[in-house]
């Protein structure tokens, strides 16, 4: 009987690895293809240009500062692999102004012809206590982090559904997926790209247009060293419990999960076990994408509790590190 058993699981393992490619998007060609990328001035943005500059793409910069922008055009130009490649650089604050989004997105399309490929990864950062964050941070963030994702993605998705075809990257964190201490003002931010990922996808799946949500863990970029010069001590030792990523290794997997058409882009052991634990009801592009999640959701889960735990020990200790610190200056 056990061995039926097993026999039918390995049968239906196989069938699910014969049926999924015929339900999955077909994988989008970057030669030639024009990809659109805010923040694309430094860090995760810039590898993401230079990785589809790689495979022949045309590529639109967007950021704010233009001197950045130029020194990462020429820096981008060097890895064209035909004659015929551009790389166009615009400055604009994607955060600000919907009209103004919209016009030189328009412009870049009239250039370079219409968007293919659209990755929002323009994004900052601030850490801290939630009763020590100013106000006017958390209004910040959610127009950089969230405002700054949708005027550039309301201002290419008609083309694409008039093309039947096209490629939306949002670039969310980690703790868009968890929330930890000294990210109250940041994780809410990339939490709502969530939301704002599995509702658009529902829209556009039916006009062949894949939405990819990418969770980066903590990634050596100038932002993120700016960002760890203000962290909380529990949020440093939390942050140590994993390590710190390339930007080169996680721009790779983003372009290769968003050519795919794969809703979730992760990167490493600890990226995965996340992307199981909180896939919930969001899309799946294969069927064995789901039945690994069905499998081991149940497994993940014990793994999550232990890292909670852990994380919850180290803010305590710190907790009364403080206390017993303060009450050792008073008494002097």
């Amino acid at each position: 009987m056990l061995l039926l058993a097993a026999a039918f699981i390995v049968a239906f393992v196989l069938l699910l690895y014969m049926v999924s490619p015929l339900i999955s998007p077909k994988p989008l060609k970057l030669p030639g293809a024009h990809v659109v990328v805010t923040g694309g001035s430094s860090g995760i943005g810039k590898c993401i240009a230079i990785e589809c500059y790689k495979q022949g793409a045309f590529i639109t910069l967007i950021a704010r500062d233009e001197n950045k922008l130029l020194q990462t055009k020429k820096e981008i130009e060097k890895y064209s692999v035909n004659d015929k490649q551009v790389v166009l650089c615009i400055s604009v604050d994607v955060s600000k102004d919907y009209e103004q989004v919209e016009n030189v997105l328009k412009q870049a399309q009239e250039k370079l012809g219409p968007v293919d490929m659209l990755v929002n990864c323009a994004g900052t950062s601030v850490t801290g206590k939630f009763e020590d964050i100013e106000v006017n941070s958390f209004e910040r963030l959610m127009a950089v982090n969230y405002l700054g994702s949708v005027y550039p993605s309301r201002a290419v998705i008609a083309t694409m559904k008039e093309r039947r075809m096209g490629r939306l990257v949002f670039v969310s964190s980690q703790a868009g997926q968890l929330g930890l201490f000294g990210y109250t003002a940041y994780s809410p931010t990339k939490f709502a790209l969530r939301g704002l990922a599995e509702a658009l996808q529902m829209e556009v799946k039916p006009y062949n247009i894949y939405v990819t949500v990418a969770y980066p863990p903590d990634t050596d970029t100038p932002g993120f060293v700016e960002e760890s010069k203000t962290k909380p001590l529990e949020t440093k030792l939390i942050s140590e419990t994993s390590s710190v990523c390339q930007a080169e290794q996680v721009a790779r997997v983003i372009v290769k999960d968003a050519i795919q058409g794969n809703f979730n882009s992760s990167v490493g052991s600890d990226g995965y076990m996340l992307s199981i634990l909180t896939s919930g009801m969001s899309p799946v592009t294969s069927i064995t994408e789901g039945l690994q999640q069905v499998v081991c959701m149940g497994i993940f889960r014990i793994v999550g509790l232990f890292y909670l735990g852990s994380f919850d020990s180290i803010v305590r200790r710190c907790m009364m590190q403080r206390e017993k610190s303060e009450n050792a200056d008073k008494t002097e």
